[in-house]
């Protein structure tokens, strides 16, 4: 058996930043992963580190998250975080091409400085035009974020892992938890690969995160879908900020190297008991079309792979973040529903906080496992 403070179940982006930020705070946490660390969603997305259209309780979470993506080097060290491959203040655009969305755009902005928040704006056609001179002339604005960007998802979990690693963090791989028990010695987990005790277990399970709660007699959602992701052979720089639809499932970015990353929605097939997810050629096609007749110059790229990753989806869309309502001791953070890539690196200081001090300088409560009924679905006064 081996014992430590804290054991965090997910080899995700979540999980290893939780595991960074306990050990940064002293405690010698173990990450348990089933498969490899990075192997579904946080290896697999598009990789956009946006702000922009975010859920409105989500904004707190994601304003302090960027403010450390723009701060790695403080976080990972500079060797680390120049592995992330993050790339800033690029923005984030959000497409109209009707009068309804220039409307939306409008509303939301009005909204968002009611709120408080001025990091979104609207701009005109020209404004378009200039810091994306290939989008096609369907466009009649857009909703900007300006300092966001994006990053390379899997190399960004990896450094999260190894940061983690060397301050002190155990990670152990092909590892699964068969049984997971509360005694008055703590929490005892078994797995394939041995026994395991601590006194704090943090669920950051991602698609399967409601099995580990089922162990307790938790009953969270189950709910999860499979994102895909084309890639394109490499094409002269034509486009800098990231590209997403407002009503239309559109997603894309190019990439340091010229590849341009197209996403946005599309849907394959997920196989959860396999822990896979495969592509679906025709939505695949759909995927193209849209981009198509955003950006005609994308004709003459040619698509050269494309792949699914597995992901939790929540009824309300926003992730479950918060202690268990059952079983003391237990800590959720999962279900990001395809938005929690740019998250990561303040949900595991969020949790740390939670754990070690008992309160978060950062608004939770909308993420709470409480919004749940017993039989795990959202209750009808929750958003």
């Amino acid at each position: 058996m081996i014992k430590t403070d804290v054991i965090v179940i997910g080899g995700g982006i979540h999980g290893c930043c939780t595991a960074l930020h306990l050990a940064r705070r002293g405690l010698r946490p173990i990450v348990l992963e089933k498969n490899t660390v990075g192997r579904h969603a946080s290896g697999v997305n598009a990789g956009g580190v946006r702000q922009l259209m975010r859920h409105t309780a989500e904004i707190p979470l994601s304003m302090a998250a960027m403010t450390a993506w723009e701060n790695l080097d403080d976080l990972l060290g500079p060797e680390l975080a120049q592995n992330c491959e993050f790339i800033g203040g690029v923005g984030q655009i959000g497409l109209a091409e009707s009068a309804d969305e220039m409307a939306w755009c409008h509303t939301r902005v009005a909204e968002m400085r009611a709120l408080g928040y001025d990091f979104e704006e609207v701009i005109d056609v020209a404004e378009l035009k200039r810091l994306v001179p290939s989008v096609a002339d369907i466009c009649r604005g857009a909703i900007i974020s300006r300092r966001d960007g994006h990053a390379n998802p899997f190399r960004t979990t990896q450094s999260f892992r190894l940061r983690a690693e060397e301050l002190g963090a155990r990670i152990f791989e092909r590892t699964r938890v068969t049984g997971l028990e509360q005694s008055d010695a703590g929490w005892t987990v078994t797995t394939n690969n041995g026994v395991f005790q601590a006194e704090t277990i943090v669920n950051c399970g991602g698609a399967w995160a409601w099995q580990l709660a089922e162990m307790v007699g938790e009953h969270l959602p189950k709910s999860h879908f499979a994102s895909t992701l084309m890639v394109t052979t490499r094409m002269p720089r034509f486009i800098d900020p990231v590209v997403i639809g407002i009503d239309r499932t559109l997603s894309f970015k190019q990439t340091e190297a010229g590849t341009v990353v197209i996403g946005g929605g599309i849907l394959g097939d997920p196989q959860l008991d396999a822990e896979t997810a495969d592509t679906v050629a025709d939505r695949m096609v759909e995927s193209a079309e849209t981009v198509y007749e955003f950006f005609p110059i994308l004709r003459k790229a040619t698509i050269v792979r494309s792949w699914a990753g597995l992901e939790a989806l929540m009824p309300d869309v926003i992730p479950v973040i918060g202690p268990s309502r059952v079983a003391p001791g237990l800590w959720h953070a999962f279900g990001f529903s395809g938005h929690g890539f740019q998250l990561g690196p303040i949900v595991g200081s969020v949790l740390a906080d939670l754990i070690l001090d008992g309160k978060s300088p950062i608004p939770i409560t909308a993420f709470s496992p409480e919004r749940f009924t017993p039989e795990g679905t959202l209750r009808s006064a929750s958003h």
